[in-house]
């Protein structure tokens, strides 16, 4: 997209209500093809991405590296478009086990590729960035996130210690073609992060039926999102902040609600973590099949959940450490 046009559709949104704007990133969502899935724009990139994208956390925890990649390529030729990974998950391998992935039969031309860098200075930013490129077998990222700004002083720190700087840098020398962040913690680290000097391009955010009701992403950051034409990237959409506990175990709901739901929402994409064969194709069917709530059903939906949505025991990503990344307490000194 050129500067011009990216500055009337940002100039534009300036002067839409939040509303007409979750309005106008649902009714641009194009229909699936014979083989594909409906995209959606990721924000100000004007990129259409597929409105599933694939978790690389989940796809590193394949336990057979040809599963894995069968799976991966699967996925493609289905029309997942976007795929999600982090420079720690599972130290390195799920990055190397994509990247695998991608090299076989020119697959990296079919995918906008995510990757995140745990640093928040310059010199480790760098470094994660060439491991990550490396690892993926790529000479560039599409996206480029800033992960788990979980800690109050992280949106602080990516600025003090270097770590933007570099990630501009990256922008520049065509490593990275588009900068965002991520968080699981408290909507208010969003925000902070959002009121930054700086253009994001993404932002990525626990999305789910619970989270309307406790400390919510999607009440609080998804409206800012949509005004600064910052495209959300929902993850978490079966919940689960304590084991076993998901909305299908405790909530008593089903994927294709739950996903429908988050989907239902103004996201570009929803994050979903696969392990094997039929949960990808599961998630395919209900992409393909999607159609927007009406707010009755998700009304109805969320009536369901209240009992259990309202104190956080299903998300206690949001108020504890238990689910902070190891790399990133040693960070902050805290024990992991």
């Amino acid at each position: 997209m050129n500067e011009s046009r990216r500055e009337f559709i940002e100039s534009a949104a300036k002067g839409m209500t939040a509303a007409a704007l979750a309005k106008q990133v649902i009714a641009q969502t194009t229909p699936a093809g014979a083989r594909g899935l409906p995209t959606r724009k990721l924000g100000r990139s004007g990129v259409d991405v597929s409105i599933l994208c694939l978790g690389g956390w989940h796809i590193g925890a394949v336990k057979d590296e040809a599963e894995a990649i069968r799976i991966m390529h699967a996925a493609i030729d289905e029309g997942i478009t976007f795929f999600d990974n982090a420079w720690d998950y599972h130290d390195g391998h799920a990055e190397e086990v994509m990247g695998k992935a991608l090299k076989q039969d020119n697959k990296r031309k079919q995918v906008f590729l995510m990757t995140k860098n745990c640093e928040r200075d310059y010199a480790g930013s760098m470094k994660d960035l060439e491991d990550s490129l490396r690892r993926l077998q790529t000479d560039h990222l599409d996206l480029w996130q800033f992960h788990e700004m979980v800690y109050d002083n992280d949106p602080d720190w990516i600025f003090e210690k270097g770590a933007v700087k570099a990630a501009l840098e990256a922008r520049k020398q065509g490593k990275v073609r588009f900068i965002g962040f991520t968080g699981h913690k408290d909507p208010q680290i969003h925000l902070k992060a959002l009121a930054k000097p700086f253009d994001w391009d993404s932002s990525q955010m626990p999305i789910n039926v619970l989270d309307a009701s406790y400390r919510s992403f999607q009440k609080e950051v998804v409206p800012v999102c949509l005004k600064k034409n910052v495209g959300v990237i929902g993850m978490k959409g079966l919940a689960g902040g304590y084991p076993q506990a998901t909305l299908l175990a405790e909530g008593g709901l089903t994927a294709e609600e739950c996903y429908r739901y988050c989907l239902s929402l103004p996201v570009t994409t929803q994050v979903v973590g696969v392990t094997t064969m039929d949960q990808l194709k599961a998630d395919i069917a209900l992409a393909r099949n999607f159609k927007p709530m009406t707010k009755a059903e998700m009304d109805a939906l969320r009536a369901k959940v209240k009992d259990v949505s309202g104190d956080g025991r299903m998300e206690r990503f949001k108020s504890t450490k238990d689910y902070d990344g190891p790399h990133h307490r040693k960070q902050h000194g805290f024990a992991v």
